[in-house]
């Protein structure tokens, strides 16, 4: 288990390397809603979404211990993430992507001075070639999600939220292996435990929501979800116990709800944000939440889209 005071050590290593991102509003958004609801802006952070707060939390840390070398396993934002601390840093990054990373992204990692490796097309193809990478030369393996530095590093937008906004009622989370809500949820709980976190998956890719009923780790065949971020199939062995031990509930939404929260945010309120961000509007637009009248604040956990592939995540 993480601790409130591993997340604020992480908060004060971090700070040279994050934005404090805004809490943004829209009127519409809120009658739509039936609650106040004030988006946690990450997609506007370094690197485009909230990984760099864990990365830049484990990475600072293997630095001091005398790391020279980092490898991770990610074709998205975790891999921009360590790309981007490692620069910073002035140390070696190494990040294995899949066979069919596409070039925008791989011309992301690159711009951060990290060297990219292609193997495979499956976390279970990638994870291990970056492990042997980094033992090879001495290195450290940065995991996406299911480590200590990182949960607490995603913790820090928890204590961000609670030091922005007064009286809130409820965080409204996006999950995927479980560490951005593990953290966030250490940080709200551990303060005021009378904030409710509620926690959002896809349909169809609800491996955290069928454990959580289950009380055990229960892994899903797989997702084709628009929500890419979330394409997990089992939460991580780490985070699990601690989504037990502090989240209220986990709702789920379907892919046109997704859709419609993206394209309402895009006109709307004129941002560009992940489906997996979008979850956690269409949680809040379509009733899925327990309660009206509250303020809450929804996770908006990254903003990284393919441009001409926007036009497919549009409601039509």
């Amino acid at each position: 288990m993480i601790t409130k005071e591993m997340i604020e050590q992480a908060e004060r290593r971090i700070a040279p390397y994050i934005h404090r991102t805004p809490l943004l509003t829209s009127l519409q958004l809120n009658e739509r809603c039936g609650n106040a609801i004030y988006l946690k802006a990450e997609h506007l952070q370094k690197t485009g979404a909230f990984k760099i707060r864990g990365a830049a939390n484990k990475v600072t840390e293997a630095v001091a211990q005398g790391a020279r070398y980092v490898t991770a396993a990610s074709s998205g934002n975790h891999g921009q993430a360590v790309a981007y601390i490692a620069n910073a840093l002035q140390i070696e990054a190494k990040i294995v992507v899949p066979e069919d990373a596409s070039l925008c992204k791989i011309e992301a990692i690159e711009g951060y001075n990290s060297s990219v490796e292609k193997c495979g097309y499956l976390s279970s193809d990638r994870i291990p070639r970056a492990k042997v990478l980094a033992n090879k030369r001495q290195g450290v393996f940065i995991p996406p999600y299911d480590d200590p530095l990182i949960m607490a590093g995603q913790g820090t937008i928890g204590l961000e939220i609670l030091s922005q906004l007064e009286d809130v009622d409820a965080v409204v989370v996006p999950i995927g292996g479980g560490g951005l809500i593990s953290g966030i949820a250490t940080a709200i709980k551990e303060s005021n435990p009378a904030i409710r976190v509620i926690g959002v998956e896809p349909e169809t890719a609800n491996d955290t929501y069928l454990s959580l009923a289950k009380g055990e780790i229960t892994p899903i065949a797989g997702t084709t979800t628009i929500a890419d971020g979330l394409r997990t199939i089992q939460p991580g062995d780490l985070t699990f116990p601690v989504v037990q031990k502090y989240v209220d509930e986990i709702v789920l939404v379907s892919e046109d709800e997704i859709k419609e929260a993206f394209t309402f945010v895009l006109e709307r309120m004129k941002q560009l944000i992940e489906p997996s961000s979008a979850t956690v509007v269409a949680a809040c637009m379509f009733n899925k939440l327990p309660f009206t009248n509250k303020r809450v604040v929804a996770v908006i956990s990254g903003g990284n889209v393919d441009v001409a592939d926007s036009i497919n995540l549009i409601k039509k």
